[in-house]
């Protein structure tokens, strides 16, 4: 066990050839004790309760329990039955009575708590350094400050003691310390993970998030968290969006060139660059952007009314104990004092006006990518500054939950310097499933160690992503395809690419007249057909009509043949549709044909 990745794939490979899952969970213990660093955890489960759980839950069986095995952590912030909870806050802390909503899922799920992880008090800081206990030291670099909030979180995962950690996420902390430890981080949509028995930091804000060595443990375990709760008030009734692959085409917001900002990191700067190059080999079409909306955004949540949210959780506190707060921490949330409820509704009104402006910016795009962190800082730098270095972190990561999106950071390829590259993917609410797709590809091309335990990213054994019973699987064969012009009639309804394919050899293709944009009509004959190339996405069915009552003559939806035999409804078009249209059935597919016509006339047609 001592050399076995924790990763879920290799750990359910184990149980399923036989071993117990409470080697791993005593491994887990004794790998804690081989790195030595008394700030991870500030409280572990007794051993013996830990390796009673993993008894308790029979034989291996992963259809019933997902995360059978699994060795996970929980930012102290977050409740355990019967542990203390601190949020780092000694004078704060209570005794939980049962476990917050999110991990009695993940324990319903097989995953099993070995202990609570150290962290920026009151989740107030990207550092990671902002706590009255032995500060978690960076898993590569002990110099560099390990990143914050969710500080013991990130490091734990990085070194392999445990498979994945959750950490809370307001302006970055499920983000950072995964950039700075060569880890993935998951920030879900918010509401789609329970914030019942979680310590608010902002409460419209706050989600709960998680660290893992690969996206595809991070997505398990989100999968499992995932459950809508009633209790919480600021819970979504969203089912959780499928794991979905990357599409073979898809439009890739950036920051454009006078919107990057890297303090004068020319390394970084050329990270982001090629992890841009590695994106387009996926087939991102790169769109540069201002990026001044979000970064205005941005300043809103610690110069603006938001701070006044942490204030509410910590105003009895500030008031009777001043001194057990930490002094930076203070400072921060202190200022809320000078705040008035005028001051809160400006706020909001500028949030709203400025979610206008990148409205958009973000219609012109299926993604977001920017650096997960700007440059790195060290222990000595915060030293030095504790405030200014902790805000110059959160330049990518600050304006994302006030503008409702999805996030994940990704590892990338190492510096030129050896230290590690990180990119942060961000989507629309709702887009956790598109972005864990990317991200996996992303990884997986990069192909950088997991964390800081120097062992490979395993092969991936991901299936398939399918139409899930709330979805139909649709063939588009034109301008409906990932990255042409009418793609975002699908995406705007919610849905996912799940394969390219190709139609059974019965079918010629033709370019119609009309348009823009230019579309082809497929037509099913009797002979001198050929094999059309096609893209399947899932469709929730609550779009469907209305995506069917937009799809104009001589274009319809109806069942095509695969060649492989499968069925699967898509556009097809009537016979008379191939009046005064082009056949262009030779060119195999509507991609092609229209690279054939750039190549030869160097635009793309508008029309047939």
């Amino acid at each position: 066990m001592s050399d076995l990745p924790f990763d879920r794939q290799s750990l359910h490979a184990a149980y399923a050839s036989g071993h117990d899952s409470r080697e791993v969970i005593a491994e887990a213990y004794q790998r804690l004790a081989a790195v030595g660093d008394p700030g991870i955890f500030l409280h572990l489960v007794d051993m013996g309760e830990a390796l009673a759980e993993a008894a308790a839950l029979g034989p291996f069986d992963p259809e019933r329990l997902p995360l059978y095995g699994l060795p996970f952590a929980l930012k102290d912030n977050i409740d355990l039955g019967g542990a203390p909870t601190t949020a780092g806050c000694p004078a704060f802390a209570y005794r939980a009575t049962r476990d917050a909503a999110v991990v009695a899922n993940l324990r319903r799920a097989g995953a099993i708590p070995i202990g609570k992880t150290n962290l920026d008090q009151f989740a107030t800081g990207l550092v990671g350094v902002r706590t009255p206990y032995p500060v978690p030291r960076n898993a590569l670099d002990p110099a560099i400050v390990p990143g914050g909030s969710s500080s013991g979180s990130a490091v734990a995962v990085a070194h392999g003691i445990v498979t994945f950690a959750l950490g809370t996420d307001t302006a970055g902390s499920g983000r950072v310390p995964a950039a700075l430890n060569n880890i993935v981080g998951l920030k879900p949509t918010l509401g789609l993970l329970s914030n019942t028995g979680v310590v608010p930091a902002c409460r419209t804000l706050d989600t709960v998030s998680i660290f893992a060595l690969t996206t595809e443990d991070a997505h398990a375990a989100f999968s499992a968290a995932a459950r809508f709760d009633p209790t919480d008030a600021f819970a979504r009734p969203l089912a959780p969006s499928p794991w979905s692959a990357p599409p073979p085409s898809f439009r890739l917001g950036v920051p454009d060139a006078e919107s990057r900002e890297f303090f004068g990191d020319t390394l970084q700067a050329a990270s982001f660059a090629a992890t841009l190059d590695d994106l387009r080999e996926l087939g991102a079409e790169i769109e540069a952007l201002d990026f001044q909306p979000f970064f205005e955004v941005a300043a809103l949540l610690y110069e603006g009314a938001w701070v006044a949210e942490r204030y509410t959780v910590i105003e009895a506190l500030l008031r009777e104990q001043p001194n057990a707060v930490h002094p930076v921490t203070r400072l921060i949330i202190g200022a809320a004092e000078r705040l008035s409820a005028a001051d809160a509704f400006r706020g909001i009104y500028r949030l709203a006006e400025l979610k206008r402006r990148a409205e958009p910016l973000l219609a012109r795009i299926d993604y977001l990518a920017v650096p997960s962190i700007p440059t790195f800082y060290s222990l000595a730098d915060l030293e030095a500054d504790p405030i200014g270095p902790n805000a110059r972190l959160g330049t990518y990561t600050n304006f994302v939950n006030l503008m409702d999106l999805a996030g994940i950071a990704v590892p990338t390829r190492f510096r030129s310097d050896g230290r590690p590259g990180s990119v942060t993917l961000l989507a629309p609410a709702g887009g956790d499933g598109r972005l864990a797709g990317l991200a996996a590809a992303l990884h997986r091309r990069s192909a950088p160690t997991l964390g800081a335990t120097g062992r490979p990213l395993p092969e991936s054994l991901s299936q398939p992503p399918e139409a899930g019973p709330d979805e139909i699987a649709l063939a588009v064969v034109g301008a409906h395809m990932s990255g042409l012009p009418l793609n975002p009639e699908l995406t705007r309804r919610g849905a996912r690419f799940l394969e390219t394919a190709r139609t059974a050899p019965c079918y010629r293709l033709w370019a119609l007249p009309g348009g823009p944009p230019a579309r082809p009509g497929l037509v099913r004959t009797a002979n001198g057909g050929a094999a059309i190339a096609l893209e399947i996405w899932a469709m929730p069915k609550a779009g469907l009509a209305d995506f069917m009552a937009g799809v104009p003559q001589p274009l319809a939806i109806g069942t095509l043949t695969l060649d492989d035999g499968r069925t699967v409804k898509g556009f097809l078009a009537e016979d008379t549709a191939t009046e005064g249209a082009r056949d262009i059935t030779v060119s195999g597919g509507w991609r092609a044909f229209l690279e054939t016509e750039r190549t030869a006339t160097g635009s793309v047609p508008l029309a047939g």
